[in-house]
């Protein structure tokens, strides 16, 4: 049974109020109609209309299945535009989430060669740290990162994996002395971010194998970027993701610590609101965004 044909004929029935009108309208006979209504009748187990000789009304059950069938097929209809449409220009609204540090190190710089590639989008971006509620929000597309995530009404596709490690500055390990084992860890000042998973609970994985510490952070900061400031300041030592840390590494304001340790690396999530609302906009953008990613 094909169940968006069906629904479409049930509708046509409904609406035009005779199963003769309806197969008239699609091209069929009513005696198919008849036999296609009695079968998803049967499926469901439910009576859906009351038929006489002279009339034919919607039972309860049919009426859900009336209005549900209509929302169905709307939303199919949209979904079916938007990919004619996303055949030509992306066009229209793109409204982006995305953490506070994430955005001008990542999203920012490939910005400019997406808009010149679409010029005829308009675009906008919200930072924030905390998770935000994508459908009050009227969110198109959100970028968390997260070690992985929950099972939820909304769709999460994995764009690309962060790798965390631990840094300060030349100046602290020389004022401080550097750290030879996870455990000296505890005798440094430490930088903690408020929202990370381990901002006091440390899983390192490296040469020693894998290492649980609990640690007290000093300091704890709510923006990563904050806390790049701070570590380059030679306040302490904290974590980094590598699209901060990379280049303070590069140029060496912030060196790596226990460079055989890492924490779990998170992945970078591009969540959506649901399947049908996957539409050329965003995919332009994730697409444009995994590139620079993987790059």
């Amino acid at each position: 049974m094909d169940k968006l044909s069906v629904m479409n004929a049930f509708c046509r029935i409904v609406e035009r109020g005779s199963f003769a009108r309806a197969a008239e309208d699609l091209g069929v006979s009513p005696a198919l109609l008849s036999r296609e209504v009695k079968l998803l009748e049967q499926s469901l187990a439910a009576s859906l209309l009351t038929r006489s000789t002279r009339s034919m009304s919607l039972t309860d059950n049919g009426r859900l299945f009336y209005e549900e069938a209509q929302r169905i097929l709307g939303a199919v209809g949209q979904v079916e535009d938007r990919i004619r449409q996303g055949a030509g220009e992306v066009s229209g609204h793109l409204k982006v989430n995305a953490a506070s540090s994430f955005g001008p190190m990542v999203i920012a710089p490939m910005l400019p060669t997406f808009l010149e590639r679409h010029p005829e989008l308009k675009l906008t971006l919200s930072l924030d740290d905390r998770v935000v509620d994508m459908i009050e929000g009227g969110f198109d597309v959100s970028i968390r990162i997260r070690l992985s995530m929950p099972d939820s009404a909304l769709v999460a596709r994995r764009i690309g994996t962060m790798r965390q490690r631990i840094f300060a500055s030349p100046e602290y390990l020389r004022t401080h002395g550097t750290p030879d084992s996870p455990e000296a860890l505890k005798a440094h000042r430490i930088i903690g971010f408020l929202l990370a998973y381990h901002l006091t609970q440390w899983t390192l994985t490296g040469n020693g194998g894998v290492i649980d510490l609990s640690l007290d952070p000093a300091i704890r900061v709510g923006n990563s970027m904050v806390l790049r400031d701070l570590l380059i300041a030679g306040q302490g030592i904290g974590t980094l993701p590598d699209f901060i840390s990379d280049p303070e590494e590069a140029n060496g304001t912030l060196v790596r610590v226990l460079p055989e340790y890492e924490l779990p690396a998170p992945e970078i999530f591009a969540v959506t609101g649901s399947r049908l609302g996957i539409d050329a906009r965003v995919s332009a953008f994730l697409d444009h965004l995994a590139s620079a990613l993987r790059s």
